[in-house]
């Protein structure tokens, strides 16, 4: 893929999972603030959509980066075009990710390793390649993307939650080792949002979300979006997440496992 990039005066912010969601939001608040964008998504029609929008609307360049993180050359890929175009990404949003839902030994597996590699493989990697020239130019920032349910075992979504608490303890152990760098890292933990994310885990029909008042994606991005920019390490959107995450440090953890199972099964809402 060939890239061109003709203004380098502005800062850029790459983000997956950017043609939707809390994604497509954040995008939009970084073009909204006069940032260039690198946006990676599989749905290219979309991607193509806002890379005829921002730059019209705000005075940007956008460069779309059609790839599906779940192929494992994806990352390597991405940072060897904007390296050979001479791209120098600011800002490094890693939210891009899946879930599914349904008793371990009943679900499917590939779509289980597909979402591995998406929400851990891949965003670890992205990490591992952009934070050196964060590191060694003295400046920039890393969004990854978690959820609430990191903070507890989450019965019939066991891996979704295992990712989830991976990218939260990842992110904490790279902000205080970051320290002094001029990098910040930032893990943004929402609740339940308004996204396609519960289609895709079969959950949207569920008891759980059924008639359920979910935050929108744009008020998750938001309250991301300046928890990033004041360097903040952990971001959980709403006082309601905020008081259960907390809740379940002094709850036995047999006992949260069970609650969180009545609650992904609608009996608890």
């Amino acid at each position: 893929m060939r890239i061109t990039y003709q203004n380098q005066q502005k800062q850029t912010a790459l983000i997956t999972g950017a043609a939707s969601g809390i994604g497509y939001e954040l995008a939009h608040l970084f073009a909204r603030d006069s940032y260039n964008l690198v946006l990676v998504d599989k749905n290219g029609q979309k991607l193509s959509e806002i890379a005829e929008e921002f730059p019209k609307k705000f005075g940007i360049y956008v460069i779309k980066i059609v790839k599906d993180l779940s192929i494992s050359t994806a990352p390597e890929e991405i940072f060897t075009d904007l390296q050979q175009a001479s791209i120098k990404v600011d800002v490094l949003v890693n939210n891009a990710g899946f879930g599914t839902y349904g008793l371990f030994n009943e679900t499917n597996l590939t779509a289980e390793m597909e979402m591995l590699q998406v929400n851990l493989v891949s965003l670890t990697h992205l990490t591992k390649l952009f934070l050196k020239d964060m590191v060694n130019q003295g400046n920039g920032k890393i969004l990854n993307v978690a959820s609430t349910a990191a903070f507890q075992p989450g019965p019939l979504m066991a891996v979704y939650s295992a990712t989830k608490t991976y990218i939260l303890f990842f992110s904490e152990a790279l902000a205080n080792e970051l320290k002094d760098t001029g990098v910040t890292v930032t893990v943004l933990c929402p609740g339940p949002t308004e996204s396609d994310f519960h289609k895709i885990t079969g959950m949207a029909d569920s008891e759980l979300l059924k008639n359920k008042k979910m935050m929108s994606a744009e008020s998750v991005a938001k309250i991301g979006y300046a928890g990033l920019f004041a360097s903040t390490a952990v971001v959980i959107p709403g006082v309601k997440n905020k008081i259960l995450a907390e809740l379940v440090r002094f709850t036995p953890r047999k006992l949260v496992a069970e609650v969180v199972r009545s609650i992904h099964e609608g009996k608890i809402k």
